[in-house]
């Protein structure tokens, strides 16, 4: 008796309980699915159909081959079938049941009203009879079906049909999913340019109607998403920020395209880079929290990534010396991928983080907002909530330099870690040196063993010292930095004291972070240089291994310097 091959099902499932399956799918041209890495990867959410689809092989030669190999074939969904069948085949083989197909005993009238809805109702259906965690498994197909080579326009035409009227915050916690069950971020980042695909039409106009309207939707779905609206619309609140920054690099993207093939397109693309500043802030405000505080660790470090792409790129086109047509193609390429990146941040970014971030973190990222730039924008308002905020903030600060910094001797390191500066005090109590005049300590004063100084006296000294100096423990955590009021070369918002250091870098750059620390706390090396240039003038950044005397390591000091000044007198 012939055994039954039913093509609805994975290559994989296929695989395991027929040998000769593997044979005839080798001999089609899926020489893949020899490899068992493939197999067990991609295998598990293609089907034979999708397979032939995406490799241009015809469906019904595949299927005479099954049979000429003695198999009986079911479920084979014709070459051209509408998005909706396609992907019920996906979502069963990935486990989930697909939507039941229309009953034939429904008549004609049924089937008129079924081609009148059109396929992307039809395919809605599929995932409409999901859970969330079948709905995950079948943004995980599309995720195998881009790395099995299928072009995205077909992924993002199936993702639009089934994915519409699925809340953002879902998405968010399927790609968060991908990630923490190994799928690399850089195949996730492709899913988030498939889910940009939910505001996309034939024209700009169109993808910008569409995009109002997804978030129209949204405002009408419940308290949090009119929470969205609010803060966009409240002057001065960070999410009033960023949302109309936003919108200007929206409005320079339009310009800048304008531009293309004309003498003004320099000055336009001069302009548009300044969209790194607006994308810095995310990467020190937005990114981390989320990503820390919230659980969600997928969107950020997709965006992030992927924000760090773009930036780098338009950088990339903008010092290239020939502009041929590969040149114009990078170009037209980034535009769009910047133009997706507006309508991901209005749509998943800031409605996320309306929905989690407390009024705390509002308030303090209100303040650490003074430290940057405006994007493309003269004034963002003033928020009353947030100026008071930061009143109050300078008050403690002001209180705390005049308080007593360093605990009486016998205190416990707790005691002194009160304030920033008895966090120091304690640190070097812990040393041995710092210990033997602990007990001499008077109020006010922080005594080392080469004298002693108040903690007002502390703080600006290491305010005067034309160096960005940040302070990173033992245990990896960013614990001070010196702060002169002025803005820096790299930001450090209040947001990230107490926070890991890696968090507060993007996925990129996490692991070189990580191999210097490294290399300071095994005392493989003492210091570690990092030159570069940055808004035209050359820069060290030297990270310094902090031991005490006893040469036990404490942390990392990270020392950041300006040597346009060197230049300068140098040329002179």
């Amino acid at each position: 008796m012939a055994e039954t091959l039913d093509l609805t099902r994975s290559v994989h499932d296929l695989a395991q309980e027929h040998p000769g399956f593997v044979e005839v799918m080798a001999g089609l041209g899926f020489t893949d699915i020899t490899k068992p890495a493939a197999l067990n990867t991609v295998g598990r959410v293609m089907t034979v159909p999708r397979g032939c689809s995406i490799k241009g092989v015809s469906l019904e030669d595949a299927v005479a081959a099954f049979e000429a190999a003695g198999f009986s074939v079911t479920g084979a969904v014709p070459e051209g079938a509408p998005a909706g069948e396609k992907d019920a085949g996906a979502a069963g083989a990935a486990g989930a049941a697909p939507a039941p197909a229309a009953s034939a005993a429904a008549g004609p009238a049924a089937s008129a009203a079924s081609a009148a809805v059109g396929p992307a109702a039809s395919a809605a259906a599929g995932p409409a009879t999901l859970d969330e965690a079948g709905r995950a498994e079948l943004l995980k197909s599309y995720v195998a079906r881009l790395s099995a080579g299928e072009a995205l326009e077909d992924v993002r035409a199936d993702f639009v049909a089934n994915f519409s009227d699925v809340d953002a915050g879902e998405i968010a916690r399927a790609e968060q999913g991908l990630i923490e069950g190994g799928t690399k971020i850089a195949d996730v980042q492709r899913l988030c340019d498939v889910h940009s695909a939910l505001f996309h039409g034939a024209t700009r106009e169109e993808r910008i109607a569409n995009a109002e309207e997804a978030v129209m939707s949204s405002v009408s779905q419940g308290a949090a998403d009119l929470n969205t609206r609010f803060l966009c619309n409240l002057p001065g609140h960070p999410m009033h920020v960023f949302s109309i920054e936003n919108q200007a690099i929206s409005d320079q993207l339009a310009r800048t395209r304008a531009a293309v093939g004309t003498p003004a397109l320099d000055d336009e693309l001069r302009t548009l880079r300044k969209l790194g500043i607006h994308y810095a802030k995310k990467g020190d405000l937005l990114y981390p929290v989320l990503k820390v505080r919230h659980g969600y660790s997928g969107p950020a470090d997709v965006m992030w990534g992927v924000d760090d792409e773009i930036r780098a790129e338009f950088g990339t086109l903008a010092s290239a010396q020939q502009r041929d047509d590969a040149w114009a193609g990078r170009l037209d390429a980034v535009l769009t991928r910047a133009e997706e990146m507006v309508y991901k941040e209005a749509n998943i970014l800031l409605p996320l983080c309306a929905q989690n971030f407390t009024g705390d973190e509002w308030l303090q990222m209100y303040a650490d907002l003074k430290g940057y730039d405006l994007c493309l924008v003269e004034d963002a308002g003033t928020w009353g909530a947030g100026e008071e905020f930061c009143h109050r903030r300078a008050e403690r600060a002001a209180a705390t330099l005049g308080e007593k910094d360093v605990a009486p001797a016998g205190a416990g390191a707790g005691a002194a870690a009160a304030t920033g500066a008895g966090a120091a005090a304690a640190t070097g109590a812990g040393t041995g040196a710092g210990a033997a005049a602990a007990g001499s300590a008077v109020p006010g004063e922080v005594r080392l063993p080469t004298g002693s100084m108040s903690a007002a006296q502390l703080d600006a000294l290491l305010n005067t010292i034309p160096l960005e100096l940040t302070f990173v423990d033992d245990a990896d955590i960013n614990r001070y930095w010196n702060d002169d009021g002025e803005k820096k070369l790299f930001k450090r918002p209040e947001s990230a004291l107490g926070r890991e250091v890696w968090s507060c870098h993007p996925p990129k750059v996490q692991e070189m972070v990580r191999q210097v620390i490294g290399a300071l706390r095994s005392g493989e090396q003492d210091s570690v240089d990092v030159w570069m240039e940055k808004d035209g003038e050359p820069v060290l950044v030297r990270y310094m291994a902090v031991r005490n005397r006893e040469g036990a390591y404490l942390g990392t000091l990270e020392a950041v310097q300006r040597l346009g000044f060197a230049r300068d007198h140098f040329r002179s």
